[in-house]
């Protein structure tokens, strides 16, 4: 579930004592995968209220359609793909279609994740391997596109959204494991590029009440099991929403991340496991 945006809500309306913030990412062109809704469907809008151009990839054209409305579309100087990028080659036929058509990617958010509803942890290899190239491989595979430009120019962010799975035994087996190994690629890349200027970072959601989300259905089907776990998992007694990840992401992508090389940062309202004394 998305909070309301108003001009207000924009990071750089935030004021401090030497004035307005300015995350220095207006006309910046930014890739989003998996904005279809919820996380990367607010990160895309987030982005766009701090003056960057989106270029947004989903599986469904209809939600593009809505989000390329909602932000003001090709006239904005957005753009929109509907792409499973989980297929072979996609990413280099996606980025390719942004060279002719959108322009150089400036900031890289990886947002393409899940289960893949895949929980025994006896699988198939083959499952493995799905779950490994939609959490990971399309990841590292688009990185290694935009990154040879982004030393070009010296300047690049890339925020790879993880998941607090990736530190606890929170999810099926071969979720937990895959993120575990995208939080490892993401800190020792970070330190890898930082001589170029380019800055990676990964977010760590907690537990995020989105449309059509995993919460969003437990709270109509099991609001027991809901309650139990705000109580005991959510300090603030709430979950989350796709905003507070959504401006983590644009402070990772502006000027002000320039030291954030690596950094792991979870977004959870301190729900997590390993964050608590025994």
């Amino acid at each position: 579930m998305l909070i309301p945006r108003t001009p207000e809500m924009s990071i750089t309306r935030f004021q401090d004592k030497g004035g307005i913030v300015d995350l220095g990412i207006k006309g910046k062109r930014v890739l989003v995968t998996g904005t279809g809704r919820g996380l990367g469907y607010a990160i895309a809008l987030t982005l766009v209220e701090e003056g960057a151009k989106v270029a947004a990839i989903s599986r469904k054209r209809e939600n593009l359609d809505k989000l390329m409305e909602e932000i003001g579309g090709t006239e904005n100087g957005h753009y929109a793909i509907a792409c499973n990028l989980a297929e072979e080659g996609a990413p280099q036929k996606i980025l390719e279609e942004l060279n002719d058509n959108f322009g150089c990617i400036d900031i890289l958010v990886n947002n393409l994740g899940g289960t893949l509803d895949i929980v025994d942890p006896l699988c198939s290899i083959q499952d493995w391997r799905d779950i490994f190239r939609f959490n990971l491989e399309v990841a590292i595979e688009l990185n290694n596109l935009v990154i040879p430009k982004m030393k070009e120019l010296g300047w690049g962010r890339i925020v790879n959204i993880c998941s607090t799975a990736s530190m606890e035994n929170n999810g099926p087996v071969t979720y937990c494991t895959v993120k575990a190994a995208f939080l490892a690629y993401t800190r020792c890349m970070g330190r890898v590029l930082a001589k170029d200027g380019i800055v990676m970072s990964a977010v760590l959601p907690g537990a995020i009440n989105t449309e059509g989300g995993h919460w969003e259905k437990a709270l109509k089907e099991r609001p027991e099991h809901v309650k139990k776990y705000l109580e005991e998992r959510c300090p603030l007694g709430r979950f989350g929403n796709s905003r507070d990840i959504g401006y983590m992401v644009a402070f990772l992508s502006s000027n002000l991340a320039e030291f954030s090389q690596g950094s792991i940062i979870p977004v959870d309202g301190g729900q997590s496991r390993h964050f608590f004394s025994q």
